[in-house]
C-alpha cells in the first residue's frame, strides 16, 4: 500500500474514496465514483462490481461492468465461480485474512494454470485480475473484480494491499445501504414469476409474472444470448449456477438471493429440477416479495445482532417488560438491560417504540406475521 500512495496526488485520490464512503449509498452513481477514483491510483482497463446476499455471497445489486464487451462471456464467468477448481474464488477470499488476491501472485507468474485466465481472460484481451470482497461485521457485502489488458505490466502487492485496505469501508457502505427505509412500492408485481433454464443454463420458458419482474430487475449484463432472447440479470445468472453446482454436488448451502426492486424487498430462489434416474435436468427461478422469513437473516447481519439480542428483540416485539423477558430467558433484569443497550447503540435508537418501528415496519410492513421470530 506504501508504494501505492507515495505521491501527494495518490493519497489526496484515496481519501476521497473514503470520504465517498463515509457519505455514499450503494448505488449505481456510487459504484461509478469508486470505480473513476479508484482508476486514479490503481489502474485498470476492465472491471466487475456487485453488492452481494450476507447469507448466500450471490451477486445481487447494485451491479457495474465496465469494458467487458457485450458481456458474451458472463454464463462463463459464474460457471467458473462454481463449477470449476481455481484461485481467488470470492467464497475463498472470504475467509482469508486478507480480503483482496491477485491472480498473477496467487499462480506464482503463471496465470495459465488458472481455468479462468484460459477461458474468460485470454479470449477478451485481458491479462491479470485483482479481485477482492467487501467484508463488514464479519459478512461479505459485495464484491469487485478489476483487469488489466493482456499486455498491461501485473497488479502489484502494494495496490493489492490499497485495495484489500478498502474492503471493510466499501463493505459498510453496502451493509448501510441494506438499512435504508425503503421507497414507497412503485408497480412491483404480486404473484410470483417462474423461469425454466435447460441443461446448459439457457432460458426456456417463462411465466407472465416473471416478465413483469424481469422488466423492474435492475439490470446489469446480457449473457451470450441470442439478441432476440430475454434478457437476464446477472443476478439471475449466479443464482442459476449456484443451483445448478448445488445439485452437482460441487457447493453447498442455498441458491437464493436477496435485493430491493422498486421500493420492495425481493428474493431469488433457484432449484434444480429432478428427472427419472434421479439426474439432474432443468433449472427453476422463482422471483417473489419477500416475507419476513426471508428478509430476517439479512437484517440480523446488517444490524449486527447476535442470538440473544434477536430473542430480545423478539419478546420486545411482542410486548414483554424487561422483567418478563428476564424469566423467559433465564436471564437477571441486569443481564437485559444490558443487552437492551447494545441492541439501541447497534439500532441507533432510544427507545422500545422506535426499535419496533426501525426494524419491522421500515423492513418488513406488509410481510409481517404475528408468530415471526427473528431468532432463525
Amino acid at each position: 500500500m506504501e508504494s501505492a500512495l507515495r505521491r501527494a496526488p495518490a493519497r489526496h485520490t484515496f481519501e476521497r474514496i473514503l470520504r465517498l464512503t463515509r457519505t455514499g449509498i450503494a448505488d449505481g452513481e456510487f459504484l461509478g465514483g469508486l470505480s473513476r477514483l479508484l482508476r486514479e491510483i490503481v489502474p485498470f482497463d476492465a472491471s466487475f462490481w456487485t453488492g452481494a446476499d450476507p447469507v448466500t455471497m450471490l451477486a445481487t445489486s447494485p451491479s457495474r461492468l465496465e469494458n467487458l464487451g457485450s458481456g458474451e462471456y458472463c454464463d462463463l464467468y459464474w460457471e467458473n465461480e462454481f463449477f470449476v477448481e481455481d484461485v481467488n474464488h470470492f467464497h475463498t477470499l472470504a475467509g482469508l485474512p486478507t480480503p483482496a488476491a491477485s491472480l498473477y501472485r496467487v499462480t506464482g507468474g503463471r496465470p495459465a494454470r488458472s481455468s479462468r485466465y484460459r477461458t474468460v481472460n485470454i479470449v477478451q484481451g485481458l491479462g491479470d485480475e485483482l479481485r477482492c470482497v467487501f467484508r463488514a461485521g464479519g459478512d461479505v457485502w459485495g464484491y469487485m473484480c478489476l483487469w488489466r489488458a493482456a499486455d498491461a505490466r501485473p497488479f502489484d502487492l502494494g495496490e493489492e494491499h490499497l485495495v484489500a485496505s478498502l474492503s471493510a469501508p466499501i463493505g459498510e457502505v453496502f451493509r448501510r445501504s441494506a438499512l435504508l427505509r425503503p421507497n414507497p412500492v412503485i408497480g412491483v408485481p404480486h404473484g410470483p414469476g417462474l423461469l425454466m433454464f435447460d441443461r446448459t443454463g439457457a432460458l426456456e420458458s417463462l411465466n407472465e409474472p416473471a416478465e413483469a419482474w424481469l422488466q423492474r430487475l435492475p439490470f446489469t449484463r446480457l449473457s451470450h444470448d441470442d439478441p432476440g432472447a430475454t434478457p437476464i440479470p446477472a443476478e439471475l445468472r449466479s443464482v442459476v449456477n449456484k443451483a445448478r453446482a448445488i445439485a452437482a454436488g460441487r457447493d453447498t448451502g442455498a441458491a437464493r438471493a436477496r435485493l430491493q426492486v422498486g421500493g420492495r424487498w425481493v428474493v431469488i430462489h433457484g432449484f434444480v429440477l429432478r428427472e427419472a434416474g434421479n439426474e439432474g435436468g432443468r433449472t427453476a427461478l422463482v422471483i417473489e416479495s419477500a416475507n419476513a422469513a426471508e428478509m430476517a437473516p439479512l437484517i440480523v447481519r446488517a444490524y449486527q445482532l447476535g442470538r440473544r439480542e434477536q430473542q430480545v428483540i423478539h419478546l420486545i416485539a411482542a410486548g414483554l417488560t424487561t422483567s418478563e423477558i428476564a424469566v423467559r430467558l433465564c436471564l437477571s433484569t441486569h443481564t437485559v438491560r444490558g443487552y437492551l443497550k447494545r441492541i439501541f447503540e447497534k439500532v441507533e435508537v432510544s427507545t422500545r417504540g422506535e426499535l419496533t418501528a426501525k426494524i419491522f415496519a421500515d423492513h418488513y410492513k406488509e410481510t409481517m406475521h404475528p408468530d415471526f421470530a427473528l431468532d432463525l
